[in-house]
């Protein structure tokens, strides 16, 4: 058993006062050796003191005696459609959603109010000839892990809300949050790369909707793919935020 100190940056939220859940089931499924099946249990705290546990296939967020997160080793066998061309996804982008109307506005990863450098702006809209979102992505150097590689904790993160907006519409009184992210990594981006980011339904069912997503390299190949559950909670409870 190892275990490590995490201090999640408000600059990695979701919600307000939350992490954004990709991100922290990113840096919660570092520590387990292939694709890995990540459950959040409570919110996330920003700047906050958090200390992961984790051994060979399971590894636990807590904070204090809390469960934030628990991760382990899982098996996805998920083929993403293919991806539409960098030109579609920026022709899909401007569609999205989250320009008229978005709970989370400054989230990291699909907040129209976070500056270009800052969150990575990836704004999932409809594509003409798929059933499918899409989004064009360049990460950023800060996103970098000083070897040319985007780490992959933000291949979680853009896995995470790209396949949200594939779950819309829901009723304006409600929001849907993360609830269970799987992913598998395949390959790697270097920041700067012309990336593609796409997400589609898999399944409905009362309060709880399925998607897939994946991340897609310039050269159309797919880097990472995942599978999310969302709950849908009252907007009401965001509220405070």
């Amino acid at each position: 058993m190892t275990s490590e100190l995490l201090v999640i940056s408000s600059r990695f939220c979701g919600p307000p006062k939350s992490g954004n859940g990709g991100y922290v089931c990113g840096r919660v499924a570092a520590h387990i050796r292939g694709p890995s099946s990540v459950r959040l249990k409570a919110p996330p705290p920003l700047e906050t003191e958090l200390r992961i546990e984790a051994s060979e296939s399971e590894a636990r967020l807590l904070h204090g005696s809390d469960v934030i997160a628990e991760a382990k080793a899982a098996a996805l066998d998920l083929a993403p459609p293919a991806a539409p061309s960098f030109t579609e996804a920026e022709a899909a982008a401007k569609t999205y959603s989250g320009f008229t109307r978005h709970v989370f506005p400054r989230c990291f990863v699909c907040g129209p109010q976070r500056a270009t450098g800052d969150g990575l702006r990836i704004f999932p809209g409809s594509t003409a000839s798929r059933s499918m979102v899409a989004a064009p992505w360049v990460p950023d150097a800060s996103l970098g892990n000083g070897s040319g590689e985007v780490r992959a904790e933000f291949l979680w993160a853009a896995l995470d809300c790209t396949g949200a907006f594939s779950l819309l519409p829901i009723p304006e009184d409600k929001a849907i949050v993360l609830g269970e992210l799987c992913a598998r990594i395949d390959a790697s981006i270097a920041p700067g790369e012309k990336c593609v980011v796409t997400g589609w339904q898999l399944q409905l069912d009362g309060r709880k909707r399925i998607a897939g997503s994946a991340v897609f390299s310039s050269s159309g190949r797919p880097v990472a793919v995942g599978r999310a559950t969302w709950i849908e909670v009252p907007a009401s409870a965001f509220g405070g935020q």
